[in-house]
């Protein structure tokens, strides 16, 4: 068997994916909240921006994470396809989840629907990522860890549009941004603990790309993407900031006139 490493750069990259998915979290919480004052067109542009964050963030830190997974006697490449289709799976399947909240007219449904769905999304990306690795050897999981680890993926993305639905204050969307970091993470984190690799050593090159070829660039795109989307996200207007600018505006108006 293959000793697995999964902090070879030591605390950076867990660390730093942990980041990554409260920054996706904290992004997607605040568009679904501005969707849900929003309407027509306003409310589902809202909601896509919702989705690409959330997703964005959840893959971004299971990528990252990945930056620092290592097995002793092999090197580690990806296959690029279908890390890509894990990416469009998240933001497809958070935002099937996003949109069932953001449109349910009965919101207890609507929660454990997008809840469900959104959480089967995020293990889907995990797996269908795990699936694109390519090293000698074989790669097998524990099927009770694997199904731990779907449920901690259901039940924080269960907490995050239940939060989006019930939370309004900026403080309060932080607090729970941490809150579920730390369980897309945890979830991430079990998911890896399901893995086991017999390495069967070859001197053979495999496929795919190295994570500094694919990965190291693509999350760090990714990252910028959140960064900058989540600045915009802070200094537009809200709509009742909005209302109360053109209301201060009038009397200014009809002074001058």
């Amino acid at each position: 068997m293959g000793h697995l490493d999964h902090a070879t750069f030591g605390w950076l990259t867990p660390v730093l994916s942990y980041a990554m998915a409260c920054i996706g979290a904290a992004l997607g919480l605040r568009c679904t909240v501005r969707a849900l004052g929003a309407s027509g067109r306003s409310r589902r542009n809202w909601l896509i921006t919702a989705a690409s964050a959330l997703g964005t963030g959840i893959w971004t830190m299971h990528f990252v994470a990945m930056l620092g997974f290592g097995v002793t006697g092999t090197e580690i490449h990806y296959n690029v396809p279908l890390t890509t289709l894990s990416l469009l799976v998240a933001m497809a399947v958070v935002g099937a989840g996003v949109f069932a909240v953001g449109y349910g007219r009965v919101r207890g449904r609507a929660l454990a629907l997008g809840g469900l769905t959104t959480g089967l999304g995020v293990a889907s990306m995990h797996y269908l990522g795990m699936a694109a690795l390519h090293l000698h050897g074989d790669v097998r999981y524990d099927p009770v860890l694997v199904g731990l680890s779907v449920v901690f993926a259901v039940v924080a993305a269960t907490a995050a549009l239940w939060a989006a639905l019930n939370i309004k204050s900026a403080l309060a969307v932080a607090g729970a941004s941490l809150l579920m970091g730390g369980a897309v993470s945890s979830m991430h984190y079990t998911g890896m603990l399901a893995v086991s690799v017999r390495v069967t050593p070859s001197e053979a090159a495999l496929p795919g790309a190295t994570t500094m070829q694919f990965i190291f660039p693509l999350a760090v795109g990714l990252g910028s993407y959140l960064f900058l989307t989540l600045a915009f996200v802070a200094l537009s207007p809200t709509e009742g900031e909005r209302e109360a600018s053109a209301s201060a505006q009038r009397p200014v108006r009809a002074a001058a006139r």
